[in-house]
């Protein structure tokens, strides 16, 4: 089935999961607090999109067990059409905020979708394992659930030979089992929209693989007792869509995931202790290549929104006529059409992998995800360099609803917009680039999918060069000849 957006909010207030915010926890309904409330009304008008007769074709599909209507999220796509139908429904989701929500409920759901195709590595020693993957994904399909994800440990010590040693337990780890499950202790860091969803999927961090209590796999809900997020300061400073027409609605928040003796029953596990598994799953599972193809689309929509503000920030000051200005313009278009030709270039040389997944090329992919995080600082640039001081002098909502309103209105103006339109351009722009929430989504695309030079080692590494040096070999040896 698919949810509306009022059973979304609804069950999240439900979970009363522990949130904590500013040194405080919250004790009313989540949906209702300042700092969750613009986010959690987005994403449920996302979830009734896939309710609404006209789009319904787009936003789900019959599943394959229950002959019901399902989110198109969970779709395990077997054919490039079937890529083509998670493409248009991800980059239909995404227009709705602009490319701003990273943690939409198709990003962690695509995983969901991955993990489960790939139930016969989970259980390739233990088959209820796999089962259980199998299961997590069918009851999420069912329920339409929703989840964060967290898979990165505390930054105590960054250096490479560093490994934990503490008496106490820094990064989660499993710290005991009985019949019931397994119990972790310790913390993860970074779960966007922590607190918010139904359910939280917890996966190998990227180091301590030597160690089998940091090797695990699971989900479990929001709730589960012991499960604690901590939150970072809310930049949601305004309720006003005026003063603050993105944070205000788009601020997804990010959390510490606090497990404090946290039991994980044993029907939500699918991986444990077995490094081989660990150690495999990411590229065999093409785990990472399926969240590549949500999150290109998502960056897509994100620079067609940049290209947008630019350009009426070209017309309501008409700076057009200038060389430099269309200079920079340019900039945004080419670096819209290159993430465009690549995730086209997946999609096209997609091919079947041993469990029946069509899988999208990685290789463009891993292009776009180390070209977007150097690119997208320049774009936030350029609109700053657009914008000039005219980002700095923006009066707010209850400016123009006050007396000095005509002073406004005639300093203010543009050349082709009354100031408070040119006032909500900019102060539109200044929310992306400028403004808390904006420092944020620059740094968020710096460090999306990672470390960027780990990324950029990740792309040398795994291209397949062979052919091209082959071809200088072979020229070189015609000139010996």
């Amino acid at each position: 089935m698919t949810i509306s957006g009022k059973e979304y909010i609804d069950r999240i207030n439900q979970l009363k999961s522990e949130i904590w915010v500013d040194g405080k926890k919250i004790t009313g309904k989540v949906s209702e607090h300042p700092a969750f409330h613009g986010v959690m009304k987005s994403k449920a008008q996302l979830l009734d999109m896939q309710n609404d007769p006209a789009l319904k074709d787009i936003f789900t599909f019959t599943s394959p067990n229950r002959e019901e209507k399902v989110s198109f999220s969970f779709h395990h796509p077997k054919t490039k059409e079937d890529l083509l139908f998670r493409k248009e429904a991800t980059e239909k989701w995404a227009r709705c905020n602009f490319g701003l929500l990273g943690r939409s409920p198709d990003y962690v759901n695509t995983g969901i979708m991955i993990l489960a195709a790939s139930e016969k590595l989970f259980g390739v020693k233990d088959q209820k394992f796999g089962d259980n993957i199998r299961n997590t994904y069918e009851n999420a399909m069912k329920n339409d659930l929703t989840f964060t994800h967290t898979f990165i440990n505390p930054q105590v010590n960054r250096s490479i030979a560093y490994f934990e040693d503490s008496q106490e337990n820094i990064a989660a780890r499993i710290i005991d089992e009985n019949s019931d499950g397994i119990i972790i202790d310790g913390a993860r860091l970074l779960a966007t929209q922590g607190g918010i969803t139904d359910e939280i999927l917890v996966l190998p961090a990227g180091s301590n693989f030597n160690e089998k209590s940091y090797v695990y796999g699971f989900t479990v809900p929001s709730n589960t007792p012991g499960l604690k997020f901590i939150c970072r300061e809310s930049f949601t400073y305004d309720k006003s869509d005026f003063n603050h027409p993105l944070s205000s609605r788009f601020e997804e928040m990010d959390s510490i995931v606090v497990f404090d003796h946290v039991l994980i029953p044993w029907e939500k596990v699918f991986l444990y202790k077995d490094l081989d598994i660990a150690r495999q799953f990411f590229a065999q599972a093409q785990f990472n290549t399926m969240l590549l193809y949500q999150a290109v689309i998502r960056m897509i929509v994100k620079t067609e929104f940049i290209l947008g503000l630019a350009e009426s920030i070209v017309e309501a000051i008409n700076i057009r006529e200038y060389q430099h200005i269309q200079d920079k313009v340019s900039e945004i278009i080419a670096a819209l059409e290159i993430m465009k030709a690549l995730h086209m270039s997946s999609r096209v040389q997609a091919s079947l992998d041993s469990s029946g997944t069509m899988i999208p090329d990685a290789r463009p992919l891993h292009v776009a995800i180390h070209y977007y995080p150097k690119v997208y600082p320049r774009l936030v640039e350029i609109l700053q360099l657009l914008g000039g001081s005219g980002l700095i002098l923006l009066p707010t909502e209850k400016s123009f609803e006050s007396t000095i309103r005509p002073y406004l209105e005639k300093y203010l103006q543009g050349t082709n917009s009354s100031a408070e339109d040119r006032v909500m351009l900019f102060r539109l722009t200044w929310d992306l680039c400028m403004s808390a929430f904006g420092s944020r989504q620059t740094h968020y695309e710096r460090f999306f999918f990672g470390d960027p030079v780990r990324l950029a080692m990740g792309l040398y590494n795994g291209y397949p060069k062979k052919e091209y040096t082959k071809a200088i070999e072979e020229f070189l040896n015609t000139v010996k000849d």
